[in-house]
């Protein structure tokens, strides 16, 4: 593949709801541009877009696939994106590098929860839309009813360029509204032909308020409007062209993937409409503690940052980058920003789905992968020698649910961390934690679909089968009171013995102060040297666990008494004389279990606030307040025990149709009322 400048570059995203079209709709325009000779099929596992097996499987896009394609002239790099939403983060990756996208909605099913999500997320990061009304000649598809939907959701921008020709069986082709001429499609071609009669009154009515809407963008147009001039098709496509780099106008195109109905024009208009990487807003870059801008530039200094990472266990590491500045060849060096070391780019190459094409050079603004790079994660920044700049991207969400995983295998467990850290690097919405205190490894990711992949992964790629297991709640004890105990040690085995004793006073400390041990030791009743025995004794009783088998933390304990033998004592008998003495006082001491609590910050539209602060109480939460956010929606937060929220992700997607999210963090440990800590007691006791 050839290199192409900027101005006829078009990196675009394919973005919706699952099920709505975009892989299929890639597959239409690899076709009908001639990249591919055949059309694939979601259900038969054949498009050029989806081929890991966790999608063939599914028949749903999991990770982000780019394929270009050239055409007139131009160079159209098409990012698939995945439509289900515990893989969001592909769909933000994408987002960060392309110039426009195209928000592909089903006629049948309309606006539905993901194509909101995506909106929101395209809007929030700036980035141009065109919507494509897909399935127009599918039973129920309805173009009238999703276009008032996309109206109701996204506001008057929303602007119709084409009208469909028949409905459902009979849907054959679409009336632009701009040119008015009717395009219509058959098995002998396309054909080009006045709006048919029964369109005329709505098409002119359309065709007004489309001109008007175009033109009120415009002073100039507007003045020549409004004075009885109608402006020509080009100068209204130059004045929609700046609507849809402003992000104020969304043209609305419509027709069939399947059906290779309006595939065609979408590509016409992709090139004529949508912007190159030199009409977007220059990049933010950070140089040490300041931000500068950055222009799309061929003969400025090269840079790159990397949004995209695959890691195949034959091929290697493969980084996919964006061109931000100048031009890179292969064996270009340049400088990780991150690592401070040398990365050597020796082969460039483009994505065709899993196949690759090498090309001679990448000039700013263009989509390219390399190969076999050392030490190079997503979110990297590759710079000049001597320029540490590093490229601001939008911060991910973080994970919502945690799933604890050991391997099948024993052999496995030194090879499941290694493996676990080559899939973050691919995934940055993964993340990994090994947690001491339960003793448990966590994977935490966006949902339940994310981190079932995860796991299918592990064992696809680097051959570990991990099974799963309920992740723990790190419960802890305390104590409400002061007590005091004497432990002593004694052992009489012939020849020197074992003897200590140790008197201790524990007392309750503040929320979160841990231990405090205190030598209250006087006239050597206690030899110095043993003092720290009875310390350790001490600590190894806390962390092996009190009265309901947990963890004690914040206690203050005090070692004011004791007793030894010149002979028989030792560091060792004064350690388990600190340990009984330990144990029995907190038996005297008033002991309470302690349970995380998390600090939930659940954002909803108002029409689900009752019923999501009605379901946190009933998790026994206290909601602290609820605030209106940015987006028009209302945020409420509240404190709800750790325990009561594990799946709680899953739980706000059924309570909420998938429009809720909320963030999850640790505040503080609280006491467990009575009634719940016998029944927490249990599994601790039994070794669980």
């Amino acid at each position: 593949m050839k290199s192409y400048p900027p101005r006829q570059m078009r990196n675009i995203a394919l973005i919706g709801h699952n099920g709505a079209g975009k892989t299929t709709l890639a597959e239409a325009i690899l076709f009908q541009t001639g990249t591919i000779s055949r059309l694939g099929k979601v259900e038969d596992g054949t498009t050029t877009m989806d081929f890991e097996p966790e999608e063939l499987k599914r028949h749903i896009s999991i990770s982000l696939a780019s394929c270009p394609v050239e055409v007139n002239g131009y160079k159209i790099t098409m990012i698939d994106t995945p439509g289900y939403g515990d893989f969001i983060a592909e769909v933000k990756a994408a987002l960060e590098v392309v110039e426009a996208v195209i928000l592909v909605v089903s006629a049948v099913e309309g606006v539905e929860v993901q194509t909101e999500v995506v909106w929101e997320l395209a809007d929030k990061l700036g980035v141009p839309r065109l919507i494509f009304l897909n399935k127009l000649d599918r039973e129920r598809a309805d173009y009238e009813r999703s276009l008032r939907q996309l109206r109701d959701s996204f506001g008057p921008g929303v602007a119709p360029m084409q009208i469909p020709i028949g409905e459902e069986s009979t849907f054959s082709g679409v009336a632009d509204l701009l040119t008015e001429e009717a395009v219509t499609y058959d098995s002998a071609g396309v054909h080009l032909a006045p709006i048919p009669d029964e369109l005329r009154e709505s098409e002119a009515t359309l065709h007004e308020q489309l001109v008007e809407g175009i033109v009120a963008s415009n002073d100039e147009l507007m003045e020549r409007y409004l004075d009885g001039e109608l402006p020509e098709h080009q100068e209204l496509y130059t004045a929609m062209k700046e609507g849809v780099s402003s992000c104020s106008v969304f043209p609305l195109l419509c027709g069939s993937a399947t059906g290779m109905i309006g595939i065609d024009r979408l590509v016409k208009f992709i090139c004529d409409v949508l912007p190159s990487p030199l009409e977007r807003p220059p990049i933010t870059i950070k140089v040490g503690d300041h931000s500068q801008h950055v222009s799309v530039d061929p003969n400025g200094d090269p840079l790159a940052m990397v949004y995209k990472t695959i890691t195949d266990p034959y091929v290697g590491k493969i980084s996919q980058l964006k061109v931000v500045s100048g031009i890179l060849r292969p064996d270009v060096t340049l400088i990780n920003s991150r690592t401070k070391t040398e990365e050597r780019l020796h082969t460039l190459e483009v994505l065709k789905g899993k196949e690759t094409e090498p090309v001679p050079e990448a000039q700013a603004g263009d989509l390219i992968a390399v190969p076999k790079l050392a030490d190079v994660y997503t979110g990297d920044t590759l710079a000049p020698k001597g320029s540490p700049v590093k490229i601001e991207l939008a911060p991910l969400e973080p994970p919502v649910l945690s799933m604890a995983i050991k391997p099948k295998a024993k052999a496995d467990e030194d090879k499941l961390m290694a493996a676990l850290h080559k899939l973050q690097e691919e995934d940055p919405a993964l993340q990994v934690a090994r947690i001491d205190e339960t003793h448990q490894t966590l994977i935490m990711g966006t949902g339940d679909a994310h981190l079932t992949v995860t796991c299918e992964r592990l064992q696809r790629k680097f051959g570990v089968e991990v099974e799963t297991e309920p992740v723990l709640v790190p419960y802890r004890e305390t104590i409400t009171k002061q007590a005091e105990a004497e432990g002593k040690y004694k052992k009489q085995t012939g020849g020197h013995g074992q003897f200590g004793v140790a008197n201790l006073r524990i007392a309750p400390l503040a929320r979160g102060e841990g231990f405090r041990f205190v030598d209250e030791i006087v006239g050597g009743a206690i030899p110095r040297q043993f003092i720290p025995a009875v310390e350790k004794g001490v600590i190894e009783a806390m962390e092996s666990g009190g009265v309901y088998g947990y963890p004690v933390v914040d206690v203050e304990v005090t070692c004011y008494d004791g007793k030894y033998h010149p002979v028989d004592s030792s560091e060792m008998s004064f350690k388990m004389a600190g340990a009984l003495a330990f144990k029995e006082a907190l038996a005297k001491a008033g002991p309470v279990l302690l349970e995380p609590i998390s600090r939930i910050v659940v954002t909803v539209p108002s029409a689900y606030q009752g019923e999501v602060m009605g379901d946190l109480n009933g998790r026994r939460g206290r909601i602290s307040g609820t605030e209106p956010s940015d987006d028009g929606k209302q945020s409420i937060i509240a404190l709800v025990p750790t325990s009561e929220v594990q799946h709680y992700a899953t739980d706000l997607r059924s309570m909420t149709g998938g429009r809720g999210r909320f963030s999850l963090t640790h505040d503080h440990y609280d006491i467990v009322p009575p009634q719940l800590a016998d029944k927490l007691a249990r599994p601790a006791k039994e070794g669980t």
